[in-house]
Formats: C-alpha cells, sequence, structure tokens
C-alpha cells in the first residue's frame, strides 16, 4: 500500500530529487526499481489498489491521510468473521467435552437436586450439608444462598460424574468387537448381550447399550474421548500369524530358517521391546499413529509424487459442464462449504453397525489450510487454523484468490467470475516460476535445501507462505481429459496418469489436495498421503460431488447460478524472484520427477458385467472374492505368489489410521493351484474357494480390530532402533517388497440407486514395489467394479496383462460360485484364449459378452 501511494506521488519526488543527499538518492533508485516491477503487472492486477485501507503522502505540508470506507468495512467484516469462527469453535468444543450429555442436562440435573432439597428430602447423603459447612467459614453468604450454592455445586459434580460414568461405559462397550466375528444368524452369548435392546428415553424408542450410551446429534468429534485405544497384540501371537503369512511364499528350507529367527525373537529380544511399546500405549492416544506419520511417510526422502500422493475421479460417464470456469467456480464453493461444515463440526460421524458404532474422525483436522514442509532429515506438516484464500495455478503462473468478500463466501458464480478472470490473464510467467513446483515432484533434500536458501526471505517468502497456508490450491490445465466413447481404456489411462503426475510442475504435491480442473470441465484430486488415508479424501469428494451436481446445479448454457460481482477485487499474481542457481535446481527435480512419472503404467479399467449384487447371491464376500481373483490374475500372470498388501482401517480405534491384511494364505494359494488343476472337479475348486473367502474376511476382521501383524513389527522395530539393538528378524521383516499392494475405495455417500448417472471411477496410486503392481478398485453399487492398476515400464515382467487374466478371471470366479456349467465353460475358454493371446482383450470381450449371459447360443 506505501508502493502505491509513493508512486502517486513520484512527480513531487522526482521535482525534490536535485535536493536530496547520497544516501537519499540510493534509496530513491530503489523505489524506481520497485516502479518498474509494478508496471510490468498485469494493468488488471493493478487494480489492487482498490483494497488499499489507508493511505499517507509525506509533502512539505505535512502528512496527507486518507482513509478508505470500502477497505476498512472488509477489515471489520474479516473480523466479525474471525471471531464468529472462535466463538463457534469454543461453542462445539464444550458440547464436546460434555458429550454424550449435554449442556441442556446440567440445567435439568441442577434443577432436580435443587427441587428434592426444597422437598426436604437429601439426595447426596450429607454431602451438601458438608458443602454448606465449607461455606459457613466464609461469612459472606445466607443460609438461604449457602444452600442453593451448596445445590449447584453437588449437582454439578453429580453431573460430571455421570458423564465420566457414561463415556467410560460406552468405552468398555465399543472396546467389544466380538461382533465382528460372528456368524451370520449365530450371535454368542456375549455378542447377543452386547445387542440387547432396551427402552432409550433419548430416541423414545428401544435401542442398544451402545446407542443408550452414545447421546443425542453426535457431532463430528463427540466420539474421540469414548473411543478404546488400539491394543498391542502378544508378541508371540503376531509372530505366530507372520509365519503363517509367509508358509506359501517360501520352500521348507527358506521357512525353517525364518521360523528360528521367529522363535528367537519371540523368546529373548521381543519380551523387552514388548515392553517399552506397552508402555507407549499406556502413556500415548495411539501406540502406532505418529510414528507411523512421522516414519513411514515424512522421513521419506524420495518424491511423494506417484510413490506417496494419490488421485481421485470425476464422474465416469456425467458431465455438468463443459465451461472450466464454471466447473471450478461450483466445485470450488461446494468444497468451501464442505470446510464449513467441517469447522462446525456439523459432518456427522462414520457408524458402522447399523449406525451404532463410531469411527475415529480425528484425520479430519488437517484437511484444510495445511502443507508439507520439506526438511532435510525428516518433513513436517503445517496447519493454521483459518485461511481466507486459495491459490490457483494457470499457464505458469500463480494467483492468489480471497475467498470471502462483504464479510461472506463467495458463491459460485462470483468464484466462475474470479477463475474466468485467470483464464483470459495473458501475461507471462516470471523467471523460474512455470516449473515452481517441481520442487515439489522431485527429492525433498533438494527442495528442503532450496526452499532454506531461496524461498525464506523477500516476495518468495510471502508467495509461498501465500501457497502453503492456502486452504488448498487449484491447477487448471489446457488440456482435455475424461472417458472417451471412442476408446474408454486409452482414455482413462491418460487421465489417471494426468491426475497422478500431470507434467510434474502443474501441481503442489505438497499440499494436502490439489483440485485439478481440465479445459473441457472434468475434474479430479491429487491429496498428499502422510495427513489422512484415502477413505477421509474420498469421504470430501463424495460430498463436494453431490453437492455440486445435486444442490448447486448449473444454468443450460453451462454457468453457474447466480450473478457476477465487479465489486470484488481481482485476483492477485504472485510475485517471485528466482535467481538462476534455484532454477537448475528446479530442473534436476524436473529431471527426477519426469524419469518417475515417463516410468509409470497406468491401466484403468471398468468392469459392469456383474459386481456386488451378482457376488452376494454366490454367498461370498465382494472384498474376498475381488482378492481372490487378483492372486488367481497375478498367478497366471506371473507363475509365483507374492506377498500381498491390503490395506484396513483400524479407525475403530482413537486416532487409528491403517493395517495390512496378508491376502496371499496357504488357503488362497491352494485354491489358486487348484485352479490351475485341469484334473480338480468344480466341486472341489468352489470348496477350496469358499476356504479362501472365510480366511480373508478372518484376517481383514482381525486387522481392524487390533491383531495385524505389520504395524506391530514396525514400532517394535522402532523400538528396537531407540534401544541401538539390531534384530534380524525386524529387519528381514520390514526389507520384504510388497509386490502386489491393493486397496478398497468406499462408497460412502452418492446413492447409486437413486442417482444412476453419478458413477465415480474411485481413484488410484502408483505401485509400491518396483517390479510390482498398484490395484485399486471400488466397487460401484450393485453391478460395477471399477479397477485402476498401476505398474512400471523399466519393469519387464509387469504389464497390463494382469487387467486382462483379472477381466475373465471375474467371470470365471462368479461362474465358480453360481456352478453353472455353461457360463464356467464359457468362462474357462475365453480364459484360456486371452492366455495365449494377451492382446486381444477388446476383440475377445466383445465377441464373448452374449454367450457368457446365455443369450446367444450363436456366439
Amino acid at each position: 500500500s506505501s508502493e502505491v501511494s509513493y508512486l502517486q506521488n513520484i512527480t513531487w519526488f522526482t521535482q525534490k530529487l536535485s535536493t536530496l543527499s547520497e544516501e537519499s538518492r540510493y534509496l530513491f533508485a530503489q523505489l524506481q526499481n520497485k516502479e518498474v516491477v509494478l508496471a510490468e503487472l498485469s494493468p488488471k492486477m493493478a487494480e489492487a489498489h482498490q483494497a488499499v485501507a489507508f493511505q499517507f503522502t509525506v509533502t512539505p505540508d505535512g502528512i496527507d491521510l486518507r482513509m478508505s470506507h470500502e477497505a476498512l468495512k472488509q477489515i471489520y467484516l474479516s473480523g466479525v468473521h474471525s471471531w464468529k469462527k472462535k466463538f463457534i469453535r469454543f461453542k462445539n468444543g464444550i458440547i464436546t467435552g460434555v458429550y454424550p450429555a449435554s449442556p441442556s442436562s446440567w440445567l435439568i440435573v441442577v434443577v432436580g437436586v435443587m427441587s428434592t432439597m426444597y422437598a426436604k428430602i437429601d439426595p447426596s447423603l450429607g454431602i451438601i450439608a458438608k458443602i454448606n459447612r465449607t461455606l459457613d467459614t466464609t461469612g459472606y453468604m445466607s443460609n438461604q444462598t449457602q444452600n442453593i450454592v451448596s445445590g449447584i455445586l453437588f449437582g454439578t459434580g453429580l453431573w460430571v460424574a455421570l458423564i465420566v460414568t457414561m463415556r467410560y461405559s460406552l468405552k468398555m462397550l465399543l472396546s467389544y468387537h466380538g461382533w465382528m466375528f460372528a456368524e451370520h444368524g449365530k450371535p454368542s452369548a456375549g455378542t447377543k448381550l452386547w445387542m440387547v435392546r432396551i427402552y432409550c428415553p433419548s430416541v423414545l424408542s428401544q435401542c442398544t447399550l451402545v446407542k443408550l450410551f452414545s447421546g443425542r446429534k453426535p457431532m463430528l468429534y463427540s466420539f474421540q474421548t469414548s473411543l478404546p485405544r488400539l491394543p498391542v497384540p502378544a508378541v508371540k501371537d503376531t509372530v505366530n500369524r507372520y509365519l503363517e503369512s509367509v508358509r506359501p511364499l517360501m520352500n521348507d528350507e527358506e521357512f525353517k530358517r525364518m521360523e528360528g529367527l521367529a522363535k528367537d525373537f519371540a523368546f529373548n529380544l521381543g519380551p523387552r521391546l514388548q515392553w517399552y511399546l506397552k508402555l507407549k500405549s499406556w502413556w500415548a492416544t495411539n501406540y502406532v499413529s505418529d510414528w507411523w506419520e512421522e516414519y513411514i511417510y515424512l522421513r521419506g526422502r524420495g518424491p511423494i509424487m506417484v510413490n506417496s500422493n494419490y488421485f481421485a475421479m470425476d464422474f465416469l460417464y456425467l458431465s455438468p459442464t463443459t465451461i472450466q470456469a464454471a466447473r471450478a467456480g461450483n466445485v470450488i464453493h461446494a468444497i468451501l462449504l464442505y470446510r464449513k461444515k467441517l469447522d462446525r463440526q456439523e459432518i456427522k460421524p462414520i457408524l458402522l453397525m447399523g449406525s451404532t458404532v463410531p469411527l475415529c474422525s480425528a484425520q479430519w483436522e488437517r484437511m484444510f489450510n495445511t502443507s508439507r514442509i520439506p526438511g532435510e532429515e525428516s518433513d513436517t506438516l503445517q496447519h493454521v487454523k483459518d485461511s481466507r484464500h486459495i491459490v490457483v495455478y494457470h499457464k505458469g503462473r500463480y494467483f492468489k484468490v480471497w475467498l470471502y468478500h462483504d464479510g461472506r463466501l463467495l458463491k459460485p458464480r462470483e468464484i466462475e467470475q474470479q477463475i474466468q478472470r485467470i483464464l483470459d490473464d495473458d501475461s507471462e510467467p516470471q523467471a523460474g516460476e512455470e516449473k515452481l513446483a517441481a520442487l515439489t515432484a522431485g527429492d525433498r533434500v533438494p527442495w528442503a535445501k532450496a526452499r532454506q536458501a531461496y524461498f525464506s526471505r523477500g516476495k518468495n517468502k510471502q508467495s509461498l507462505d501465500a501457497i502453503e497456508k492456502a486452504a488448498f490450491f487449484v491447477a487448471l490445465d489446457d488440456d482435455e481429459q475424461g472417458y472417451g466413447k471412442e476408446d474408454p481404456m486409452r482414455s482413462l489411462d491418460a487421465y489417471a496418469k494426468s491426475l497422478i503426475h500431470g507434467r510434474c510442475y502443474d501441481r503442489w504435491f505438497d499440499k494436502t489436495f490439489t483440485l485439478i480442473v481440465f479445459k473441457n470441465g472434468k475434474m479430479g484430486l491429487n491429496a498428499e498421503h502422510s495427513w489422512a488415508d484415502a477413505p477421509i479424501v474420498g469421504h470430501l469428494w463424495e460430498n463436494v460431488m453431490a453437492t455440486e451436481y445435486l444442490e448447486l446445479g448449473y444454468l443450460e448454457d453451462g454457468h453457474c447460478k447466480g450473478e457476477t460481482n465487479q465489486n470484488i477485487p481481482i485476483p492477485t499474481k504472485l510475485q517471485w524472484e528466482i535467481p538462476e542457481e534455484c532454477q537448475d535446481v528446479i530442473e534436476r527435480s524436473l529431471s527426477t520427477a519426469r524419469a518417475l512419472a515417463d516410468d509409470v503404467d497406468f491401466c484403468s479399467f471398468y468392469f459392469d458385467v456383474f459386481g456386488k449384487g451378482l457376488i452376494k447371491k454366490a454367498k461370498t464376500s465382494p472384498d474376498a472374492f475381488i482378492q481372490l481373483a487378483l492372486q488367481l490374475a497375478h498367478y497366471r500372470d506371473m507363475g509365483k505368489f507374492c506377498l500381498t498388501y491390503e490395506a484396513s482401517m483400524t479407525r475403530l480405534f482413537r486416532e487409528g489410521r491403517t493395517e495390512t491384511v496378508r491376502s496371499c494364505t496357504v488357503e488362497s494359494c491352494n485354491f489358486v493351484q487348484s485352479m490351475e488343476d485341469p484334473s480338480e472337479s468344480n466341486e472341489k475348486k468352489l470348496k477350496l474357494f469358499r476356504v479362501a473367502a472365510t480366511k480373508h474376511q478372518h484376517l481383514y476382521r482381525l486387522a481392524m480390530t487390533g491383531s495385524g501383524i505389520d504395524r506391530h513389527l514396525f514400532c517394535l522395530y522402532v523400538v528396537s532402533k531407540y534401544l541401538s539393538v539390531d534384530s534380524p528378524f525386524l529387519k528381514e521383516v520390514l526389507s520384504e517388497p510388497w509386490r502386489l499392494s491393493t486397496s478398497q475405495t468406499p462408497q460412502q455417500h452418492i446413492d447409486l440407486k437413486k442417482n444412476p448417472e453419478m458413477l465415480s471411477s474411485g481413484g488410484g496410486f502408483g505401485p509400491v514395489a518396483d517390479d510390482g503392481y498398484g490395484v485399486s478398485y471400488i466397487i460401484l453399487g450393485e453391478a460395477a467394479i471399477h479397477f485402476h492398476v498401476s505398474s512400471k515400464f523399466s519393469c519387464s515382467e509387469t504389464t497390463a496383462q494382469l487387467i486382462v487374466f483379472l477381466f475373465y478371471l471375474l467371470r470365471i470366479l462368479i461362474a465358480l460360485g453360481r456352478t453353472s456349467k455353461k457360463q464356467w465353460l464359457t468362462s474357462w475358454v475365453c480364459f484360456n484364449l486371452v492366455k495365449t493371446v494377451p492382446n486381444e482383450l477388446h476383440y475377445c470381450h466383445e465377441a464373448t459378452t452374449g454367450c457368457w449371459d446365455g443369450n446367444s447360443s450363436e456366439q
């Protein structure tokens, strides 16, 4: 603001230049340099002077002070908005702090106590009288006042005691997980007691004990203090489960050696490490999560692009509008509405078991206003309480866009207007600006050193702060992406690669998420992984898409609803001074990132032959069904079994994140081998399939209830490092590669029965191992499954052929489950045809669809 004011008076300063001293001449020269810099800005961006609150000018006659009423109004409204948010946080903190009771229940308890006192009944068994005698020593209160104060104090104490009792009762009930292992229709005695239904006054109907102690209308964080802590499994149990998981992957000699290492660890070093880990579990809220975040995510020194970040896709077929600015306007507004609900804790907590058992909500806390900050040894997560702007990237330029005006959130049409202003801006990027984000895509150490050397002061620091403290990041791409009818698989593959890495410099990979909007109106997300897991981002994404399509909508011409507002200050172009040495660092990071991006092969595949509905009719868990299909496809592709990772959640516990389900089991291998044996009968194969599916479900439940393998062994390894002791067993376990890494994306918000057009493709991630696959899948309603398979071109053994095998194996398995001889024979012929001619996927699919459905005997 001072610079603008000075420039308005540049003529007066020029006239007085001859009278200035040598030092003053130098300062004036610096001012002239600033004038040149400002002159280079776009004329549209120069209109920012409208937002200046006050200006002062030094003249020979004194100081001239000018006030801008509009700017002062905006400052006042900004302050009011900030205080409102503080008040809401304070209020919600009280409501959450007393849950499962409510603040109004305090009044009920106190009035009840006072009523009994006036009825000459002592509900306190003498406690009120003792409080009275204590108050009597003050001499400042009458007897009546003492009685009232004593009643209020006792009532408050009773209210607090009830809260603590209800909270610990709820925690005990939530610590029971036997209901997960009960057979359908055959609950155990403990589960029957846990599920007993009694009359619940809060809902005026019968409910379970968990519901009784859960209170009414829980907010997002209401259950946090009632959730149990993640239990530490016994060392021997974890070691035995580990040996069982690796048995099918080792020959007898290898297994005997590993068994010796494991038993030695279980009887010697293991108990010592376990003691320290139990000590941490008593002290910390969760004995895994902080170490998992630090050592698995933040201490990784390689690129987070592809290796850690993941992506989410748009609607598969639906395109609400083809106008880029309009789509961005509605989606940004929908995201901000979600943030508003999050700030007010109005998002309902996720509940399982018929809306009874809550999941931990801690991961929502850092969704917005957060950025990963690089460090030479370890990164950190920087989170600010509030942010009133976003940063938008377009054609190599960065723009700061304010989200509020006149004390309110910008409307969709107003945001569209701001985005369109950026799209219409034809200014050129500054030196080094276009590819700046490549620093976030490359190795972490060069980025940390460059940040300290070139972005720790001046305008570079101010611009970087604007990005890192933004609510989130937006990238406006000039490319068109999405589902293409002409070549569905190739178009989805290109779409996935654009979302996961783009050009390696047009996404800010350190932000919690980058919203990407393409030229044709399609969109997607790229999310950083350390702050939260995919289901949290999935919840945001589904909610945003539903809000955009079902609530906000578009005009017939494709624009957002509402009117433009020319009084809104235009976006501010961020300013940079990037020296050539820093530009060299950027180019080196870009080279590293491009090598990684060019090596990644993505295959996105929509399977609509059948879905969850038909799988359930075959009396099989959909997740177990898909995992067995993956085991069979991988074995047919690679000719061997491998260590398989499936992500499971541990959010039944406070601050829980994930656990590993080791999907490659003895039972699954027996089934796969039977499928490869032509002499085995279908009945035997079906029996082995059922056994393998049941085993997989059991392992998944163990992982969810804190009895997994890998997180426990990981934490024992961390303890061993702190104690400076080596464990050959732990070192070998943690060095084993996950060549098949899988994850299911849950469908949480969109009801496809009511809105079948809102079909989404889910999201995906890069391969964990250089010679392995990354497989993500989403079960879409009752009749479809979408797969995202990633691998690396540099490995000759991993190709898209896995998708070909998977396509036909899904058909074979459902035919096996339904025991239809016609379907089984057709699918088996197709599978063996593809085995010999793997490149004919499209033709074989088209030629056999009718045959498999049993509708065309000619085909």
